[in-house]
């Protein structure tokens, strides 16, 4: 299990005003491991909620302690999965993961979470009571290509995010033929600049020249729109 305790900030951006401060970041960050021969990975999670979307309305009334609750993989042929808590606690993202195989993620999309038991970890243990206790189901699988960023200094990512796409009929996490649609227009990109603390004045010059009105708007509640339409 990983534990990462974060602040997050998120801000929407023109695709080619996307294009220009990644370029820029890319010259004094190293990339994410993830990241493939053309600058870009793909990210494909699964979310799960309440029967009466207790996290996406959460999220939509801006609550101080929420949370969500996915599966993530980065491509269709992977062969693990990392299910993944995200906590919201007040202005700190805490972050709790656990690798566990394929066959015991499609199980879990099937409604089995009785497979989190193999685990001696607590974490498993605490994910098993929350979702077989507040009955969890499959509610969108979200994908994206990303760039991202990385310095070691405070553990900071910097993250493109761009062709976002959803679905919320087909929750076939490892499927090569997903059919997705569009849920953010192309010509946007969502940055999202991820740290402990503080951020070095390095980067805080190139952060200051972009328009820092923060984008309030998950990728998760971005694909619940066709089952809640005009909440966004």
């Amino acid at each position: 299990m990983s534990t990462v305790l974060r602040i997050e900030e998120k801000y929407a951006m023109a695709a080619s005003e996307a294009v220009c401060f990644a370029n820029r970041f890319a010259q004094i960050m190293e990339k994410d491991d993830h990241t493939r021969k053309d600058g870009v990975y793909r990210v494909r999670s699964l979310y799960f909620d309440t029967p009466d979307d207790k996290d996406f309305y959460d999220k939509l009334n801006e609550q101080n302690l929420r949370r969500k609750v996915r599966l993530r993989i980065y491509h269709p042929d992977d062969t693990t999965a990392k299910l993944e808590l995200k906590q919201k606690e007040n202005i700190y993202q805490k972050k709790r993961s656990l690798l566990i195989s394929k066959q015991e993620a499609i199980a879990m999309i099937n409604g089995d979470y009785s497979v989190l038991l193999n685990y001696h970890e607590p974490f498993a243990a605490e994910m098993f009571a929350i979702m077989v206790g507040e009955c969890y189901r499959p509610k969108t699988v979200i994908e994206y290509q990303r760039k991202a960023f990385i310095a070691k200094e405070n553990h900071i990512r910097v993250t493109f995010d761009d062709r976002i796409q959803a679905s919320e009929s087909n929750f076939d996490l490892f499927s090569s033929t997903l059919p997705l649609h569009p849920v953010l227009s192309q010509s946007k990109t969502i940055l999202e600049m991820k740290y402990t603390h503080f951020i070095p004045g390095y980067l805080s010059d190139i952060l200051s020249q972009i328009d820092r009105r923060t984008f309030s708007a998950s990728k998760y509640c971005l694909g619940r729109q066709i089952s809640h339409p005009n909440t966004l």
